[in-house]
């Protein structure tokens, strides 16, 4: 049975970050020669992810094995891309549609991480040790606390595993720290040096975002080196991950752990999102790309089940 990848990304405003996921699946079809290799955006840009799963059929495909193009699993990997996939298998019957896991927190993330932060070390102007450093890992923000709690996860690895003095998590929407007061509140700490790391696989409005508000705080505070880290992007480690999920949803074992899910567990604060239907939610801004056009379809819903 002839198989394909569908990677499943999000969809930004910016071109910058539409080519940056284009060479990105560029270099994954390098690591899976044998496998066609598709992409598709929930919102924002062009293919749409049901272009890219037609795509693979019309090329031959029987088995299509989507693994989502994101590091956490918030809304989007636990609602819009499951209901885009079962939709799509709903209507095309004989073709065997898997859907993968999110990246979530792995050893190899975590040195595409390392690698980062280092970089930013090696254009500083100040010599700093890391134990008089503090670092601040920027996520991107979601209305799922599970999803947020990872930064701070990832933070903390970070933090003990490089040896630096503190570590601190902040968003770039949707929740609180924000970038900008988070980092007006650390720069009130000593540290010399405060490496922003934002842990986002591509560039964006975000991103940008993040960078911006590094330089507003910079030129308020010139005795503090605030250095901006790359983010994750093309490094060889997160590729491999992707192939990783890849090959996990083949074999059959993509399990997403849902112990603290918010669609599953009664999570403070959130008691009502608990059992909630399955809903695609980016219907007015699918398709919609930096052209400015859009293609409106008909959809379903459908429940999403989660395994442990």
């Amino acid at each position: 049975m002839k198989s394909g990848v569908m990677l499943c990304g999000h969809g930004s405003r910016d071109p910058e970050a539409i080519a940056e996921f284009d060479a990105f699946a560029a270099s994954l079809r390098e690591l899976l020669p044998a496998t066609e290799v598709a992409t598709g955006f929930l919102e924002f840009a062009r293919p749409l992810i049901r272009d890219g799963l037609d795509q693979l059929v019309a090329n031959g495909a029987r088995r299509i094995l989507a693994v989502p193009g994101m590091l956490f699993a918030a809304s989007h990997v636990k609602n819009d891309l499951p209901w885009e996939i079962n939709s799509f298998a709903a209507v095309h019957d004989g073709i065997d549609v898997r859907f993968g896991r999110e990246l979530a927190i792995e050893p190899k993330l975590l040195q595409a991480a390392r690698d980062r932060i280092a970089a930013a070390e090696e254009r500083a102007v100040r010599a700093v040790p890391r134990a008089e450093t503090l670092l601040l890992v920027v996520g991107r923000g979601t209305n799922d606390p599970d999803a947020n709690s990872n930064i701070a996860k990832v933070a903390r690895m970070l933090w003990e595993g490089m040896g630096f003095g503190w570590a601190e998590a902040a968003f770039s929407g949707v929740t609180a720290p924000l970038v900008e007061p988070a980092l007006r509140r650390l720069a009130r700490l000593g540290f010399p040096r405060i490496i922003v790391f934002p842990y986002f696989l591509f560039t964006g409005v975000l991103v940008k975002r993040i960078y911006a508000a590094s330089r507003n705080v910079a030129a308020d505070h010139p005795a503090i080196e605030i250095l901006p880290a790359p983010y994750l992007n093309d490094h060889p480690l997160v590729l491999d991950c992707f192939v990783d999920r890849a090959h996990e949803v083949e074999d059959g074992e993509p399990a997403m752990n849902c112990r603290l899910c918010k669609y599953r567990a009664q999570i403070i604060g959130f008691e009502a999102d608990a059992g909630a239907p399955q809903a695609g939610h980016h219907h007015h801004v699918r398709g919609v790309g930096v052209d400015g056009h859009s293609h409106p379809h008909q959809h379903h819903h459908h429940h999403h089940p989660h395994r442990e």
